[in-house]
């Protein structure tokens, strides 16, 4: 059977409604997708602004540690130094309080030299008596001598008779009677003191020297004579 007129107008509407619904479907599909896309794309944006921020704020964390510790040190630097020019200044006192009672000691033994002095005088005052003057001064001259030497190694040395050495001589004086062999120290004028083993001062002394008359006259000779 053949369709009639207003099947067949009912089939082309039909066919004409199928046909434009098709396309908003499609555009609004694409809407959706890209509003989607969009919101996506937000999503990423805040995540990497999030990162952002997270590295700065470790960043900062960092650099504080780092400011507070240099601040730490610079304190335990300045308290280092404090101590270090306190100990200096310590030191320097403990030093020159060492050096202002150094010879102490000695001083105290000399003390008890003076003492014999003073007990000789008194003597004397009351006696008169030279002789016991002098011996009581030579027998305290002995006893410094000694003390010197045995308390702090000052030792007196005797020049007399002995060949001159001009690292423990000091010759003020010459000798050329002849009686003598020459480079001999005749005279001892100042005795000479080692401390230890080092000459402290040299003694002053006078050397036997040949005559000069006898010296220009020998093979060589010459008229002036060189000591040491």
């Amino acid at each position: 059977m053949s369709k009639s007129r207003e099947e067949r107008s009912q089939d082309t509407a039909n066919v004409a409604d199928a046909s434009p619904s098709g396309e908003p479907e499609n555009q609004e599909n694409l809407v959706e997708e890209g509003e989607e896309d969009s919101e996506n794309d937000g999503t990423i944006r805040i995540e990497t602004q999030d990162t952002d921020e997270g590295a700065e704020e470790a960043d900062g964390e960092v650099i504080e540690g780092l400011a507070a510790k240099v601040a730490s040190l610079e304190e335990q630097l300045l308290r280092k130094q404090a101590d270090f020019e306190n100990f200096r200044k310590r030191m320097f006192r403990e030093r020159e309080e060492a050096a202002k009672h150094a010879n102490a000691k000695l001083l105290l033994d000399l003390v008890e030299i003076i003492d014999n002095f003073e007990r000789a005088i008194n003597s004397s005052e009351e006696s008169r008596d030279f002789d016991s003057l002098h011996e009581g001064i030579e027998l305290i001259e002995k006893q410094f001598a000694s003390m010197l030497e045995n308390k702090w190694g000052l030792i007196r040395f005797d020049s007399s008779g002995m060949e001159f050495d001009p690292e423990r001589h000091e010759a003020i004086a010459v000798d050329q009677s002849g009686e003598f062999p020459p480079q001999t120290v005749v005279e001892d004028y100042q005795k000479g003191y080692l401390l230890h083993d080092r000459v402290l001062r040299h003694a002053r002394v006078k050397v036997a020297m040949p005559n000069q008359d006898e010296a220009s006259s020998e093979p060589g000779g010459t008229d002036k004579t060189e000591l040491g």
